[in-house]
């Protein structure tokens, strides 16, 4: 298998960390401008030239939870991240969307207007975006309480997307420290040999970071 994946982006951490959970065996295709050949190919095989993309035999298959969801059907591990129980599976679904939708999407919101030119920047996006984030925050401190992991009390394709998610949204917009479930729960999954091993390939890209990647983490 082929994966065409920045080790900087979010949603490539959140692919890599389930192939890396299960030791799957692939071919990492590294996206970044110092690897034109790859992003070639890239927008060869998926127009929409967005990542990551795995290929799979020569399938190219897109989406990150559709990537794990594809990975667990044709290349399962010892780490089952979508349990068999159908109530279990919807919970981890959830999990997936309110880590996508409600953290990951309102910390780019802030990213992308720090990437625009001073006179285009949006203050009241930003805060919006802030606001919305401290909601979630606040949502999933109390639903993490009492919990070691996201969902279906086991280690999962919501955990997955947790880490990058609450990896840069605490960058972004740090996570108090009234919400100790939060950021016990933040802490946990970056001591996961998975997700510590998807950060530190990342970290010769820090100077990507446009508000500044903090001395931390």
């Amino acid at each position: 298998m082929d994966l065409f994946a920045h080790p900087f982006s979010s949603y490539c951490w959140k692919v890599l960390i389930p192939l890396y959970e299960n030791g799957i065996q692939f071919t990492y295709r590294n996206v970044d401008p110092a690897y034109p050949d790859n992003g070639a190919e890239l927008a060869r095989l998926w127009p929409l030239g967005k990542f990551p993309l795995l290929v799979d035999q020569g399938r190219p298959i897109a989406e990150s939870s559709i990537i794990i969801e594809h990975l667990q059907l044709h290349h399962p591990g010892a780490v089952q991240l979508i349990p068999d129980d159908p109530e279990s599976a919807l919970e981890v679904r959830f999990m997936d969307r309110m880590f996508d939708n409600h953290v990951m999407a309102n910390m780019q919101r802030v990213v992308n207007d720090a990437l625009r030119p001073p006179e285009r920047r949006d203050a009241v996006e930003v805060e919006q975006a802030r606001a919305a984030l401290e909601t979630a925050y606040r949502w999933l401190d109390a639903w993490m309480n009492g919990r070691e992991w996201a969902a279906a009390d086991r280690f999962s394709l919501a955990d997955c997307a947790a880490a990058p998610a609450l990896f840069y949204a605490d960058w972004v917009h740090p996570i108090d420290e009234a919400l100790p479930a939060l950021k016990a729960y933040r802490a946990r999954l970056l001591a996961r040999p998975s997700v510590a091993r998807t950060v530190d390939e990342a970290r010769p890209y820090r100077a990507y970071f446009p508000l500044g990647a903090p001395d931390r983490d």
